[in-house]
């Protein structure tokens, strides 16, 4: 008699894939399931830990779901006036639908307010973009901020190692700041590694400065650069491979596996020969002609004429 042996269920948790393929992070996935967005041939799916192989007959919302692309990050520019969303109520502009028509769909990774401009990474990877987002990676959002007002000292110091405002805890931050300067506009850096629902005005506003302008200048060790207003820039395989290294460690993807295999230029063999223009043939054709320099031979030669007063 031979026991049972459970045999080890096959597939990923659909939440998981739905994510690598860009259609939200995994929470918002299970939202959707929740939601009963989400069928695999004409079939709701009613829990995320639902498995599969591939998303081969997967829908959300009516909309086919294609296979996972490799994963890709970009870095852009947002100029303020845009919000980081995909619909907004309002009807006002998205940084989604400034996006090139060949982009793939992209997910963000965290926000900046409407009026908050500088650096935001996109990246087609739902997962990527989770971890990217979690504090746990350490990484410091740098932002250049122009504030008008007179800020208190001790309070500075409150921020730097840390401070609770209205029941909401703040880690603390870096903040450079020329405490000697005592104009009430100014300009200074702040670093922070959680990135809260409008941290850094709510911060700024405890020490008592008013935000006029807010950039973000880096997030980790990714930074805007000269990346020009509304631009977009990939980050390369490389970079992304070599900074969100545990990242694709703990999946087994490698850097050969996130490469998009580019097609192998056309051969020119065979090609014909440029032709030369019509007024060179016309040219050439002169200067070969008999006629024409026995013409020009028997031209009389006679002086210069010269210009000038005698």
């Amino acid at each position: 008699m031979t026991d049972d042996i459970e045999q080890p269920r096959k597939g990923e948790r659909i939440a998981k894939m739905l994510a690598r393929a860009g259609v939200g992070s995994r929470r918002a996935v299970e939202r959707m399931i929740a939601a009963g967005m989400v069928k695999i041939n004409d079939e709701v799916i009613t829990t995320p830990a639902t498995l599969i192989t591939s998303v081969e007959g997967i829908t959300v919302d009516g909309m086919v779901i294609q296979p996972p692309a490799p994963t890709k990050l970009w870095k852009y520019h947002k100029p303020a006036g845009r919000m980081t969303t995909y619909y907004d109520p309002e009807g006002r502009p998205t940084v989604f639908e400034a996006m090139p028509s060949n982009m793939p769909r992209v997910l963000s990774v965290g926000r900046l307010d409407l009026n908050t401009e500088g650096l935001l990474l996109m990246t087609n990877d739902g997962e990527l973009a989770r971890w990217l987002e979690l504090p746990s990676t350490g990484w410091l959002r740098t932002y250049k901020v122009r504030c008008h007002g007179y800020f208190d000292r001790e309070k500075v110091a409150e921020i730097r190692r840390g401070v609770t405002i209205e029941d909401v805890k703040y880690r603390g931050v870096k903040i450079n700041i020329n405490e000697n300067r005592e104009k009430s506009n100014i300009w200074l850096t702040i670093g922070i590694k959680e990135g809260k629902n409008r941290e850094v005005r709510k911060l700024l506003d405890y020490i008592g400065l008013q935000v006029t302008r807010l950039i973000r200048l880096s997030y980790g060790p990714f930074e805007l650069g000269e990346i020009e207003r509304g631009g977009l820039r990939e980050v390369t395989v490389k970079d992304m491979h070599l900074h969100c290294a545990d990242y694709f460690k703990d999946r087994g993807i490698s850097e050969e596996a996130s490469e998009t295999k580019k097609p192998a230029p056309k051969s020119r063999a065979g090609w014909a020969k440029a032709k030369p223009k019509a007024n060179q043939r016309r040219i050439s054709k002169k200067r070969k002609d008999p006629k024409r320099r026995a013409e020009q031979a028997k031209k009389p030669t006679g002086p210069r004429r010269t210009s000038g007063k005698k």
